[in-house]
Order: C-alpha cells, then structure tokens, then sequence
C-alpha cells in the first residue's frame, strides 16, 4: 500500500500523541483528514501552510490506518488527494518530519 503524508504543527501533533490518536480540525468540520502524495506537498505547503511554522510532515502507512482512506478528486487543483475518514491511529504515523 503507499504511503500519504499529512502535514500539521508540532503542538496538534504532540496533542494527539497525549491523547492516543490524530484528529484536525478538518475532521470536525469536513468529516475527513486532508492528506497528500509526496508529489503533491510543495503545492500544499504554499498554498494552506504559507504563513504558518513549528510545522511537521507525517508519514502515513495507508495499509495501517484504521480509518477508511478514499481518494477524492479535487475540481478546485484538478488532482486527486487522498482523504481520512476518521481519526489517524498513531501506529500508522511512521515518521514525523520537522519542516
């Protein structure tokens, strides 16, 4: 299975750490957790995490998510991304990288 990435802040990510899994904001509001490709995270950056530090990219190992992965199609971008409905079970989150 391939592997998705999230991009959060340090301090989301060490909340989810205490509380055992990974829930945005986005979850709440939209029902899912936005992810991208690794090709796909220059683009995210600028676009969503411009003005934002203490950031931090998680690698996501898709065959160990618990929560259902589908990959939706963006007419705003003209690409698909994949999407996480549900909390991300930490034991998915393989690397968390500090950009």
């Amino acid at each position: 299975m391939p592997v998705i990435y999230h991009i959060t802040t340090a301090s989301e990510w060490e909340d989810a750490r205490q509380k055992g899994s990974y829930e945005s904001i986005s979850l709440k509001n939209e029902g899912l957790i936005h992810c991208c490709e690794e090709r796909q995270i220059p683009d995210v950056l600028t676009r969503y995490f411009n003005d934002k530090t203490s950031l931090v990219k998680l690698t996501i190992q898709t065959e160990k998510l618990t929560s259902q992965l589908i990959y939706d199609w963006s007419n705003a971008i003209e690409d698909t991304f994949p999407h996480i409905y549900g909390p991300i079970n930490l034991d998915a989150v393989t690397n968390v990288e500090h950009l």
